[in-house]
């Protein structure tokens, strides 16, 4: 059998996608010596290694709260976004009024206006009514900021549906309600997944704006993280900063391995 002829420049375009991408992660590679360091403040090991600050993440109440905080307000604000923004596409896809493009301007206001901006306004806002350092506020504070992205996600998800099928649906005899439950949104689950997720991460990073409407009473895991470098630099941090590249690595090889999966079964 007559072997390939070797593909260079593949070979070299593979080599450069590794290499930029070692490069990328040197400095996330570089807190993981730095989560073993037997001291008290951020350095590297120097031959003894220690799981000190891992054991003080798992029994400090303050980071245990700090993380429930943070799945806490990133679930609940996850699928109030993703449920707003399937209504507001749904709602253009159905009706297609003649003033779309303008109210998709104003739902995507939020991302045009800088952080620190829409951090004053809300802060004002929630000192109002009573919202400040609140669970409350503080879901509502993140819904306001990732119902864009969520937004976008639905809008794009929408746009690929046939309209044909809510005319089959409703020939058949289906209301509009069912219309939407039983035909529309079976087909929009790849962009209601991708639309959760988006917000889940996205208000699970967010610092800009919870920084002026929590802190005492509710405090996010970034949160948490900002005011240890800021005032002690505590190497809990560092540990904090690997758990959280390991799980992002776990999901990101899940995601891969399935979608290989499926392709392969799918051939």
């Amino acid at each position: 059998m007559m072997r390939k002829p070797l593909n260079l420049q593949g070979w070299l375009l593979k080599l450069a996608a590794i290499l930029t991408g070692l490069f990328m992660l040197m400095p996330l590679m570089a807190v993981i010596p730095v989560s073993f360091t037997p001291k008290r403040f951020l350095s590297l090991p120097k031959g003894d290694w220690s799981l000190r600050h891992y054991q003080a993440l798992m029994t400090d109440e303050a980071w245990l709260a700090s993380i429930s905080d943070s799945v806490l307000v990133a679930l609940a604000s996850s699928v109030i976004a993703t449920v707003l923004a399937t209504a507001f596409a749904l709602g253009l896809w159905f009706r297609q009024p003649r003033y779309g493009g303008a109210l998709v301007g104003l739902a995507l206001l939020p991302m045009a206006v800088p952080p620190v901006v829409s951090a004053v306004i809300i802060y004002f806002l929630q000192a109002r009514i009573g919202l400040i350092d609140t669970y409350a506020g503080l879901i509502l504070t993140h819904v306001i900021m990732v119902t864009p992205f969520a937004v976008i996600v639905m809008l794009t998800a929408t746009s690929r549906l046939d309209k044909s099928l809510e005319l089959a649906s409703r020939n058949l005899g289906a209301s509009r309600m069912q219309t939407t439950f039983w035909v529309v949104l079976p087909n929009l689950k790849f962009g209601l997944f991708s639309a959760w997720f988006l917000s889940l991460v996205l208000s699970w990073e967010e610092i800009a704006v919870t920084l002026f409407v929590s802190g005492i009473d509710v405090i996010t895991l970034p949160k948490r993280i900002w005011d240890g470098l800021r005032l002690n630099v505590d190497p809990i941090i560092a540990a904090v900063s690997v758990i959280l590249m390991v799980l992002t690595t776990i999901a990101i090889v899940a995601k891969t391995l399935h979608e290989h999966h499926k392709g392969k079964s799918g051939s």
